[in-house]
């Protein structure tokens, strides 16, 4: 296990926040920097989660989900920018180390994958209360066991694979560039349709 992001740690912190009651995206107790973007690219997946429910209504006036739309936008952005600050900040914690000749580039970044991670305890989450309602058919609820475990799987598979990348890249036998998204639809400089 790698010392940087211990995966165990890694996943308990992101159990402990779904379980937090979220209202905002700022970190509240940053640890140093990497945890900080880490937590902040948490809190933005949980607040993208919320407005993504809510943007799927059809009981509301249009401007409410235009409204949605608006904060979903604003949250990815700030994912976005957190995953980048995890990258950013795992770079810096490594950049004495010596790449071998033969070294691999990883398509996937340090700071995607703990997104996807953060994803998935979301979606773990969501899924154990679905098979705690009492207001649905056995089937459903069978449905939704499956599912967990499934998701379980998924998730530790996901966790392995981010400890094998640090560890190797600690080694120097693998690597990864940070590719920026520049993403356009917020930026009026960009997207022709803000005014």
């Amino acid at each position: 296990m790698n010392e940087i992001i211990p995966t165990i740690k890694l996943l308990d912190f992101h159990d402990q926040l779904v379980k937090a009651s979220i209202d905002s995206i700022e970190a509240i107790n940053p640890i140093n920097s990497i945890w900080k973007f880490i937590e902040i690219n948490h809190r933005s997946n949980q607040m993208l989660w919320h407005q993504e429910d809510l943007a799927r209504r059809n009981d509301v006036e249009p401007i409410e989900i235009m409204l949605n739309k608006r904060a979903i936008d604003k949250y990815n952005q700030q994912r976005n920018d957190a995953i980048e600050g995890i990258d950013h900040e795992f770079l810096l914690k490594v950049k004495d180390v010596e790449l071998a000749q033969n070294a691999q580039l990883n398509s996937e970044t340090v700071g995607s994958m703990i997104d996807r991670l953060s994803i998935l305890s979301l979606k773990l989450d969501a899924t154990l209360k679905q098979t705690q309602r009492n207001d649905v058919t056995d089937q459903h609820i069978d449905i939704c066991n499956s599912r967990f475990l499934v998701l379980t799987t998924q998730r530790a598979d996901l966790a392995s694979c981010l400890d094998d990348l640090i560890c190797n890249f600690l080694l120097g036998l693998k690597y990864y560039k940070i590719y920026k998204q520049f993403k356009m639809y917020n930026d009026p400089k960009f997207n022709v349709n803000i005014k």
